[in-house]
């Protein structure tokens, strides 16, 4: 019971990061992006104030810690942020989606360079299916509706940024698995918001005297705020909670439902259009979920006897 329950707050985390790339594609018409971000972490640390507190039990922290926690903000929040944000602005929701179906296979190599992981037949197995689904995508147009967005060398810089956000969200994965050990969900949660809005806070303020705020709808408020509690604290609080219960390999194969929700938010929010190969793709991706999480058969008993 407590892998299934690990593996829900995995695959819902996922889903709810998905949403919000989908509809940061709204936001970005409203909002620059250092604002944005920064307002996300904002948001996010304004509700997670009584999370900081460190608790009794908690042991004392290394330098191995810190040096975590500081780069899961780093790559996971400010970086991730900035990549994915601009990457949407100069592409499609749905074309983050497409791209975005390479986390899986980036954090089931990872874990396996960095935590020494093993990875089963049925994980290589699910994360082959993803990464085929990527495949697809790109043998029936990955490209579609950008060029409706955007220019085509935009649209390219966008691509290259979101691959960029891949790379990111994956370091971000498997380092989450380390810090897990030690500190509680609810503690990284918090503070990796509260570096991730240290670092951000610069380009924020520098956007924020440069805005023109009366120009903001009250729809963009609140999409806002379901964005930054989404980014900031629902989505990493059950990422990590779901961390303790699988290793970082098995979790990877989650971030498929990634760019399945951002396609779906796409398709059924914003109006965007999918091509065959997109549905086929995130067809795929569900199919790599059920086979990473399948419950294994009973062990077959070894007889001893020559």
């Amino acid at each position: 019971m407590r892998t299934i329950v690990a593996q829900g707050c995995l695959a819902l985390s996922m889903a709810l990061v998905g949403s919000y790339v989908a509809l940061s594609k709204p936001l970005l018409a409203v909002w620059p992006v250092f604002l944005l971000a920064w307002l996300r972490f904002g948001i996010g640390a304004l509700a997670m104030l009584h999370w900081l507190r460190r608790p009794a039990e908690e042991p004392p922290w290394t330098p191995a810690t810190h040096r975590h926690l500081f780069l899961s903000a780093l790559l996971g929040n400010f970086l991730f942020s900035i990549c994915m944000l601009y990457g949407v602005a100069l592409s499609t929701a749905t074309a983050a989606g497409v791209i975005m179906s390479a986390i899986p296979a980036a954090v089931a190599v990872l874990g396996w360079l960095w935590l020494k992981e093993h990875i089963s037949v049925r994980q290589a197995l699910a994360t082959a299916l993803a990464v085929g689904g990527i495949a697809v995508l790109s043998a029936g147009g990955a490209n579609q509706g950008v060029a409706s967005d955007a220019q085509a060398g935009r649209g390219n810089l966008g691509h290259l940024l979101l691959v960029g956000a891949v790379l990111c969200e994956a370091a971000y994965a498997v380092m989450g698995k380390r810090l897990t050990g030690v500190l509680s969900a609810r503690r990284i949660t918090a503070l990796i918001n509260l570096w991730g809005l240290v670092l951000m806070t610069p380009l924020g303020l520098w956007s924020a005297l440069r805005f023109d705020w009366s120009s903001v709808p009250l729809w963009a408020w609140a999409l806002l705020l379901f964005y930054g509690l989404a980014a900031s604290v629902w989505s990493v609080w059950l990422w990590m909670s779901g961390l303790r219960g699988v290793s970082a390999s098995q979790a990877g194969i989650f971030t498929v439902m990634l760019p399945i929700s951002a396609c779906l938010v796409g398709l059924l929010a914003l109006g965007e259009a999918l091509a065959p190969a997109q549905w086929l793709a995130m067809l795929m991706g569900l199919a790599a979920v059920v086979l990473a999480t399948w419950p294994a058969g009973p062990a077959t008993p070894r007889s001893d006897k020559l």
